[in-house]
């Protein structure tokens, strides 16, 4: 599977992502990077079985193993205007 960032924007300004393909501890990298790219702080997150897989461990099926990491930024930490 490829790795992938799903996001959703929400009209209140809420963003969620998703990491998919990630596996192990990295898809954490990526919750720093959305803070940094964002400039806002993650306010949940949770762990699912592909998070608990060794990068190298083969999944016996992606379609029911298939497993995402929830971000949500908190709009009012997103910081507008330069």
């Amino acid at each position: 599977m490829t790795k992938q960032i799903k996001l959703r924007i929400f009209p209140s300004g809420e963003v969620q992502a998703e990491t998919l393909g990630i596996r192990g501890k990295k898809c954490m990298d990526y919750i720093a990077i959305l803070e940094q790219l964002l400039d806002a702080e993650a306010i949940d997150s949770e762990r699912t079985s592909e998070y608990w897989l060794e990068e190298n461990t083969s999944l016996a099926s992606s379609q029911t193993h298939q497993a995402e990491e929830a971000l949500q930024i908190n709009p009012s930490q997103i910081k507008r205007g330069a």
